[in-house]
């Protein structure tokens, strides 16, 4: 299969891009980022791309599968506006091209919560882009709803004080289920997910995940 690769550069998305590269069964990897990583591997190749004009990388956009990982937090992005760009507005644009050139599947990560009628911002900005993805008709569309992420040398303060709490509750047995998910095990999940499961729409949630 080859895959197509947005938000490549994040946590999740570099430890997915390193499992698509060590699996045999993803031939060619191909990840749209801002500024080239210069990862040596016969089976990748990275477009440089600018995501506010994505038809100059149209061409690019072919291929079996696309993963979708992009997303930042409110902090980050500067403004509520800033997020829902970067949050819905860019990976919706790139699934609509991708879904034109006939990519046939998608796998978009989310989060817990999501949904288009939430009155938190952030869920709502997850639930109304799966949503609207859910629309373009993908053969095979599989959405991940993961809660707190551990991330290799994070530097958001909201996970250094979450995190510990959390993993301080699941040693009682508590909070069992929003226990933290590392990265790379999430990736290993998004990588197998549309090997083993059939077409359609299908939705991981987060008690589900570690199990998946």
């Amino acid at each position: 299969m080859k895959a197509l690769v947005i938000g490549a550069t994040g946590a999740t998305g570099k430890d997915l891009v390193n499992i698509l590269l060590n699996d045999p069964e993803y031939t060619e990897i191909v990840i749209f980022v801002r500024k080239l990583s210069n990862i040596n591997h016969p089976k990748l190749k990275e477009i440089l791309t600018d995501f506010e004009n994505l038809e100059n990388v149209t061409e690019f956009i072919d291929g079996d599968i696309l993963f979708s990982c992009l997303g930042t937090t409110s902090k980050a992005a500067g403004s509520e506006e800033k997020q829902w760009h970067i949050d819905h507005e860019i990976p919706l644009n790139f699934a609509k091209i991708a879904r034109k050139k006939r990519v046939s599947k998608t796998v978009l990560l989310s989060a817990y919560g999501a949904s288009a009628t939430s009155r938190v911002v952030y869920s709502k900005i997850k639930g109304k882009l799966e949503e609207d993805i859910d629309r373009l008709g993908f053969e095979q569309y599989i959405i991940f709803r993961p809660a707190s992420l551990l991330r290799k040398g994070t530097d958001r303060g909201d996970e250094r004080i979450i995190i510990p709490v959390l993993n301080f509750l699941n040693s009682f047995g508590i909070a069992k289920k929003f226990r933290p998910l590392p990265t790379d095990i999430l990736a290993e999940k998004l990588a197998k997910s549309p090997k083993v499961l059939p077409n359609g729409k299908h939705i991981v949630e987060l008690e589900k995940i570690f199990n998946f």
